[in-house]
């Protein structure tokens, strides 16, 4: 049934990612559960009733952001170790809005960036618009599938483009004026940005404002 199914949808065949890549990618991932575990306990440490569990929250936090200061070097390494990751960190980060968390989570969990179309980065990313239907009846549309650290890691971007990148910040403008609820103008701007990314890493040329 697999076979079939390839067969008949043919779709695009991507290697997979190398040991370098795979690496990063899981120190990527390891710095995100750090933080998590970090601001976890922060908002545990507010409930605690007594000083001495609140002592021992602060120890803990305090141990975890140790361990977060040397995955970021670990990934600093990773990356300004190499030429061709040095480079289109540079390139990424060229993009207002976009800092080294992002650029390097991209490197990392898409590194697919700058080789696929402006459809095919939207679907992996899982921010491609898909619609509900049945025969005649059409539903909302609605984005999603893909990969949802990147995802997420792109909201983020959008969340900080949308208010200094005057591109996206003009784009976004027009979306709410347009009367675009506030998520959807996001989503859309999130779209855009990785558009705008997987053209910059494909021509290797910097943003440049207009």
């Amino acid at each position: 049934m697999i076979a079939r199914f390839v067969e008949a949808t043919k779709p695009q065949i991507r290697p997979l990612p190398d040991e370098d890549t795979r690496l990063l990618a899981e120190l990527v991932t390891r710095r995100r559960q750090i933080i998590q575990m970090i601001v976890a306990e922060k908002q545990r440490e507010r409930q605690m009733p007594t000083r001495h569990l609140k002592k021992s929250a602060a120890r803990l936090i305090k141990a975890l952001e140790k361990e977060l200061d040397v995955l970021n070097t670990d990934i600093d390494d990773s990356v300004r170790g190499s030429p061709v990751w040095r480079e289109k960190e540079d390139l990424l980060q060229s993009v207002p809005g976009v800092g080294p968390v992002v650029a390097r989570s991209l490197l990392a969990e898409m590194p697919e960036l700058g080789t696929l179309t402006r459809r095919e980065v939207a679907s992996l990313a899982g921010l491609a618009p898909w619609t509900r239907q049945s025969g005649k009846w059409r539903g909302k549309s609605f984005t999603g599938g893909g990969r949802s650290s990147v995802r997420t890691t792109l909201f983020m971007a959008a969340m900080v483009g949308a208010r200094c990148n005057p591109a996206l910040k003009a784009f976004h403008h027009r979306l709410i004026a347009a009367g675009k609820p506030k998520l959807v103008a996001l989503i859309a701007v999130a779209r855009k940005l990785l558009t705008i990314l997987n053209a910059i890493l494909r021509d290797k040329s910097p943003w440049q404002t207009a």
